[in-house]
């Protein structure tokens, strides 16, 4: 490892070592990472380093963002300051640790690593989940990169940070006393800034926007535990202010942490008494110590202030909160998140305050959706806030959550729904202003629910108080912020959940031209997205017995494919847009179905009575309808007025024209699928399940081909789609 200070430093090699004062002479420099442990690495005390816009760059041009590796800097000592430089093609851009009064400003860690997403447009894949739960061996930097990641440090500053295109911006891992600002980690795969044990720390003024996965607009809002602003594992004391993490999976998402619960040592007396008991259901046999439960009370994300933040749009919560004490949310904007606008599970002393909810739950997840929704929550304060257009304003429910409430954290803190004050706020549109489910104790006086449908809808279980609550007049309180930008209405042309455009690397970024999606399935017609921030586009070749229209247009603009004749029609697209060259490919099935609809009930359930089920889809149907292709994605709701969202049965029978070949039957259901081709059974997935992809492989001779499909919802979510496409 050669040791450098100097002027004007040209690194060219692996291991460069940086020890003083030292300016690097602008240009590119080409350093793969060849022992995973840093390209540069600067160590020291009191050390700046002015990169003066140089580039370093990890990986060969063209290279798969998922095969980058290595770090691009390591940085330790305390009091060093790095600026001016751009990073990409590693795993981690940055990397520091022990690293007391670090200063990072100025930097591009842009376009380092991202996962390659298996989730499409028609279906979600599960095993593109993150699962952010443990970290203490620094497992989200190891698994997942980072722009920048920092651990065991405080009195950090970093301002003036842009991560776009990569899977996350920031991590911490015990990083605490330090200022985060003027930064821009968006257009991310994963998250925007993670916190993990960090507290008392400013984070203001940042964009993370769009860090997002699992979302494809109108078929499923998953998020998959993507986030702008992730915390896990007891962050305390936090200011998190004037900060936007619109269009994310969350846009904020904390989690008290495994430890807070007590799982790990929940899992450990359970093997305990497995072994010496000889029985695998062992927790009524489980004892919680006084002192085990004494270290529970109150762990968690606590005492954390957000305030005047933007967290809309997101694919599930625009705020989820858990398993925490005395948060404070105050000021924020929180509009159109698919499920709801703050999701505090289990928490206590919290106070919302302040807020505007508007249009959350469009995607609900029965009945968790709209503004507010609290389940075992205590003591929380919920007061001056304006809810309009919500699924609900505000729920707040108990339910038997058996396996959380065997954790340490339960036993120690959790006391049910009850002693919850709603005060003073304001409602519109919603159809419930307040819905109460084995909830107690509730405070709701000088509440505005008066244009409401059903103002309050309390169960018997519920109990609302009469005393009376003086009035008061809410003031939000001041608190410290930093930054010169202004990024909370900064993107407000992108507004709305239908910009999450998802490509197999991530959110597409509106910076450059790209066809979404650039595999294209559909029925008689589909839409193929060219996108680009200016410019014009031109069709160029077009193979295949399919026609593309407009032929020519403006940046952004969509392409119309549509089959010339009935039939199977695999297709490629050539487009030239901004002086790039594009391709998209895909596969068109223009076809001719009947549908029909069925209600079944619980006693004949289809997996395990064949002779109801064939007595039923041979009577008579609910409703048929006659479709050009087999695209359902009911979601939560039903298909149509006269079937009903579960329990319902769809039978759908066409003839096609195939050319000879092999093809491939996909599909995706949710639930149980059976799909015939003439009179052979190709896929048989009769199962209970959620949306999940089956397919065939299927040799076509050249001509007509019966289809058949059977399939049965039991309840939830549902969802039915079919296309053929090559084989190869």
């Amino acid at each position: 490892m050669s040791s450098l200070a100097a002027d004007d430093l040209m690194p060219d090699r692996d291991d460069t070592r940086i020890t003083a004062d030292t300016t690097i002479k602008p240009g590119t420099y080409r350093i793969a990472d060849t022992n995973d442990d840093g390209a540069i690495h600067i160590e020291g005390d009191g050390i700046t380093v002015d990169f003066r816009n140089a580039e370093l760059v990890g990986s060969a041009d063209g290279a798969s963002p998922d095969s980058f590796s290595g770090c691009g800097i390591v940085i330790r000592g305390r009091n060093i300051t790095i600026r001016n430089l751009r990073v990409r093609g590693y795993k981690v851009g940055i990397y520091a640790e022990d690293a007391a009064g670090l200063t990072i400003e100025d930097a591009d860690v842009s376009n380092n690593y991202r996962q390659r997403l298996k989730s499409t447009p028609q279906r979600e894949d599960g095993s593109d989940w993150l699962f952010p739960h443990r970290n203490d061996e620094q497992e989200w930097t190891k698994n997942h990169g980072a722009g920048v990641s920092i651990a065991r440090a405080d009195r950090v500053t970093l301002r003036r940070i842009k991560a776009h295109n990569g899977q996350n911006g920031i991590l911490f891992d015990r990083v605490s006393d330090s200022n985060i600002y003027d930064n821009d980690c968006s257009f991310l795969s994963g998250w925007g800034l993670g916190l993990w044990r960090s507290s008392r720390n400013v984070i203001s003024r940042n964009a993370f926007d769009f860090c997002i996965r699992g979302y494809s607009h109108g078929v499923y809002n998953r998020g998959q535990d993507s986030a702008g602003i992730l915390m896990f594992e007891q962050c305390s004391e936090n200011i998190i202010a004037e900060n936007s993490a619109t269009h994310g999976g969350d846009g904020f998402f904390g989690f008290a942490g495994h430890e807070a619960l007590g799982e790990g040592w929940l899992e450990r007396e359970r093997e305990r008494l497995r072994r010496e008991s000889g029985k695998h259901d062992v927790d009524a046999l489980v004892e919680y110590p006084t002192d085990l439960l004494t270290t529970h009370r109150r762990r968690g994300n606590n005492d954390n202030l957000l305030i005047n933040n933007n967290f809309s749009y997101a694919a599930a919560h625009g705020i989820e909160l858990t398993f925490s004490f005395g948060n404070r949310l105050i000021g924020n904007r929180l509009v159109a998140n698919a499920i709801c606008g703050v999701w505090g599970g289990y928490s206590q002393e919290t106070l919302i305050a302040g807020n505007r909810f508007e249009c959350n739950g469009e995607g609900a997840y029965g009945m968790e959706r709209g503004g507010i929704n609290i389940e075992h929550g205590s003591r929380n304060v919920i007061k001056h806030n304006t809810f309009k257009d919500n699924k609900c304003g505000i729920y707040l429910w108990w339910d038997d959550d058996a396996e959380l409430l065997t954790r340490p954290w339960a036993k120690a803190n959790e006391r049910g729904s009850t002693n919850n004050s709603i005060l003073f706020n304001r409602f519109s549109g919603e159809p419930i202003g307040i819905q109460l489910r084995r909830t107690t104790e509730t405070q709701a006086p000088f509440n505005d629910l008066k244009d409401l449908p059903i103002g309050i809808d309390a169960d018997d279980a519920s109990r609302i108080l009469s005393g009376h609550v003086a009035g008061e007049r809410f003031e939000p309180p001041s608190y410290v912020v930093a930054g010169d930008t202004r990024p909370v209405v900064a993107r407000k042309h992108l507004a709305g959940r239908q910009n999450i455009l998802m490509t197999e690397w991530g959110p597409y970024d509106f910076a450059h031209v790209a066809l979404v999606p650039a595999k294209l399935n559909g029925g008689e017609r589909a839409v193929l997205q060219v996108l680009g921030p200016s410019g014009r586009f031109a069709v160029g070749k077009v193979e295949g017995a399919v026609s593309v229209s407009p032929a020519e247009g403006g940046l952004p603009g969509k392409l119309t494919v549509m089959a010339d004749k009935p039939g199977v029609h695999a297709f490629t697209i050539e487009v030239d847009a901004a002086g790039q060259a594009l391709r998209a490919f895909g596969t068109l099935m223009h076809a001719d179905w009947t549908v029909k609809f069925f209600a079944w009930d619980a006693s004949h359930d289809p997996r395990e009575d064949p002779a109801a089920w064939a007595e039923l889809i041979a009577g008579q149907p609910l409703e048929e309808q006659r479709v050009s292709s087999i695209d359902f994605t009911w979601g939560g709701g039903a298909p149509s007025k006269t079937v009903p969202r579960d329990r319902f049965a769809t039978v759908a029978v066409t003839t096609v024209q195939v050319p000879a070949g092999k093809w491939k039957v996909r599909t995706v259901s949710d639930d149980g699928i059976r799909v015939w081709v003439d009179d052979q059974r190709v896929i048989d997935d009769w199962t209970w399940h959620p949306p999940k992809e089956n397919d065939a492989e299927v040799e076509f001779t050249e001509g007509p081909h019966a289809l058949r499909i059977e399939h049965f919802e039991i309840d939830g979510f549902a969802q039915l789609q079919l296309w053929i496409e090559p084989a190869d």
